[in-house]
């Protein structure tokens, strides 16, 4: 068993890349360095809408900022946050997979 600490943790990290727009960014980001019209472009949404989902992700420590100039650059804090989404994403292709043979 997992000390609770880690499971309220685990639980957080999960709640915290638990919203479509987020997961969307989570990839764009796992590509590049990018700043908020940067990221709305790509994700064809608001930047304010960007934004806001950005502070959410930085409070739970997922992307960090770096300034230059006036621009401010997002990229993700950790690469396993990029090795999760991708076996995520396996295990859902694997799935959906599966559930076309039947």
């Amino acid at each position: 068993m997992i000390p609770d600490e880690y499971v309220t943790k685990l639980a957080s990290f999960f709640k915290s890349v638990s919203e479509e727009n987020r997961v969307r960014m989570i990839f764009a980001l796992s590509k590049r360095e990018m700043c908020v019209n940067d990221i709305a472009a790509a994700l064809g949404i608001s930047q304010s809408l960007v934004s806001h989902q950005l502070k959410l992700l930085k409070l739970e420590g997922q992307v960090k900022s770096r300034r230059e100039g006036k621009n401010v650059y997002y990229s993700l804090d950790d690469q396993h946050v990029v090795d999760i989404f991708e076996e995520a994403l396996k295990h859902i292709m694997h799935r959906m997979e599966e559930g076309n043979k039947s």
